[in-house]
């Protein structure tokens, strides 16, 4: 386990020491795993305004592309998993429970589906910046964004935060 990161005298958490903070708090068996520690987003700006979201309860939802976990070779979400949301510098703010995933393709994504997200006002302004996400993480890991690809679409709700500064 890392050492906490030291800031003039704030300590700051490791994800898995706030993992087991977060299990200690809700009495839970501490041998619970959780299924990632992560940020949203593809940049320092990107992340750590989608965490302020998050935290805000404007976020509900994310949005992944199917084949990056075919092409990391993880396993998808499940209803019931958590996991740690970090900011973009590894700092853990959260755990949030999956509460549904839907598989679709992303040109049968809906406002309906997407406004979960919390990000945008439109249909439109989702695919754009989506599509944009996408096409930058597919160049990264050897995938090639298209209109019909499959977009996984968790739904989650934080079970737990702490004030970290």
């Amino acid at each position: 386990m890392r050492s906490p990161k030291q800031l003039t005298g704030v300590i700051f958490l490791t994800p898995d020491q706030f993992w087991q903070e977060f299990l200690a708090t809700k009495g839970l068996d501490p041998a619970t795993k959780y299924f990632e520690s992560t940020y949203f987003g593809i940049d320092k700006k990107m992340a750590n305004d989608l965490l302020a979201l998050v935290l805000s309860g404007q976020k509900r939802a994310t949005a992944s592309s199917l084949l990056a976990y075919e092409c990391e070779n993880s396993p998808l979400p499940q209803v019931g998993d958590y996991s740690i949301i970090t900011d973009f510098d590894d700092t853990p703010h959260c755990v949030i429970q999956t509460t549904a995933v839907t598989i679709l393709p992303f040109n049968k994504m809906t406002y309906n589906i997407c406004k979960r997200e919390g990000e945008d006002d439109t249909l439109e302004s989702w695919q754009t910046s989506h599509r944009h996400c996408f096409t930058i993480e597919g160049k990264e890991l050897g995938y090639e964004f298209t209109e019909d690809m499959s977009v996984v679409f968790e739904d989650f709700k934080v079970v737990y935060t702490k004030t970290i500064i």
